[in-house]
């Protein structure tokens, strides 16, 4: 009896830390896209019933939400999302995950930086095609924003320069 008590146990402790592996996947994934503005990938991350309410801007569809994405956070819009410090509990084929964010998005052609941190949370749903997001969003715990022309010394390279440069 014991022995099969054990193997239980054990076989549930893989099965969960399978899932969270795998949700975190998933969420490094939607950033990872997000910053590199890969909407196909973007768009893979979600259910098609997904919400989202980041800090006040609510979505109630995957569509919604990844044109928003698309159409204000275009290439040359530098950015950078860290999530970090997962907090995930599983629950069949639902899960919850609460994350820290830490934010950048730089836009050298209006001077303008935004620094951030949020606290997002999350529900996931297990899908034939494995988790997706189901509901996204975060609170901001503080944001700061301002403007290059502060920094004259500093230097800003990446992507969005040249893109920035070419357009003027």
């Amino acid at each position: 009896m014991w022995d099969g008590y054990r193997a239980s146990v054990t076989d549930d402790w893989a099965a969960t830390a399978k899932d969270i592996h795998d949700i975190t996947q998933l969420k490094y994934r939607y950033l990872r896209a997000l910053d590199t503005k890969d909407w196909e990938l973007f768009a893979t991350c979600f259910v098609p019933d997904v919400t989202g309410d980041y800090n006040g801007l609510g979505f109630d569809n995957a569509d919604a939400l990844v044109d928003y994405m698309r159409t204000n956070m275009p290439e040359g819009m530098l950015s950078l999302h860290q999530a970090h410090h997962p907090e995930i509990t599983v629950d069949g084929d639902e899960a919850v995950g609460h994350w820290y964010l830490q934010d950048k998005v730089i836009v050298e052609a209006f001077k303008f930086v935004l620094e951030g941190a949020a606290l997002y949370t999350d529900r996931y749903r297990r899908t034939p095609e494995g988790w997706r997001i189901a509901h996204t969003g975060y609170r901001r715990t503080f944001q700061q924003t301002y403007s290059l022309e502060d920094l004259p010394s500093m230097k800003i390279d990446g992507p969005g320069v040249a893109f920035y440069a070419d357009a003027n």
